[in-house]
């Protein structure tokens, strides 16, 4: 597996991409709007091998210092084996909806912490 990205809330979309594209000089490289519930902007460097994820979430929710962490991500080639592995184990996990594009799961670390694993788009 392959370390892939860190999601982080955030309540200002616009001033989190101005300090993070301006200051750190980081550059947005893809931008996905879930439905009205979220705006999704992965931001990443030159070498664009590791993101930033910014989800601005829609509802007007309030986050304390700290609860902004979402999730770690890692990429896979092939996203049945980890399933299967996940299912042996006995784990919870969610996975994605059939209609969407990508490929994945959500499982919980031992501490609780979401644990995102990616399959690879293919082409």
């Amino acid at each position: 597996m392959k370390l892939y990205h860190t999601m982080i809330r955030v309540k200002d979309l616009d001033a989190t991409l101005a300090f993070y594209t301006g200051f750190l000089g980081l550059k947005e490289v893809r931008r996905h709007e879930i439905g009205s519930e979220a705006t999704l902007v992965f931001l990443s460097d030159e070498a664009e091998t590791y993101f930033i994820e910014l989800t601005c979430n829609h509802d007007g929710r309030e986050y304390v210092l700290g609860d902004q962490f979402g999730h770690l991500a890692f990429l896979v080639d092939d996203l049945a084996p980890v399933i299967a592995e996940v299912e042996r184990q006995g784990w919870w996990y969610r996975q994605s909806r059939p209609e969407l594009s990508s490929k994945y799961i959500f499982v919980k670390d031992p501490n609780g912490y979401d644990i995102e694993v990616l399959e690879a788009r293919k082409g």
